[in-house]
């Protein structure tokens, strides 16, 4: 895939990584690791965050 297709969150893995390490679906992409740069972003959705304030997938 060329570099200018990867989303630039997740730079073409599809997964993001927090400060402790866990690893999550891309938000941006939708875990596809592809997005053309140009228009819309991906449908934003809200994440569901337990009391610790980290993402559950």
């Amino acid at each position: 895939m060329p570099k200018d297709e990867y989303c630039l969150a997740c730079d073409g893995e599809g997964l993001l990584m927090d400060d402790e390490e866990w690893r999550y679906t891309c938000k941006v992409c939708g875990g596809s690791g592809f997005k053309p740069q140009v228009g819309r972003v991906y449908d934003r959705e809200l994440a569901n965050v337990d009391e610790m304030n980290r993402i559950l997938d």
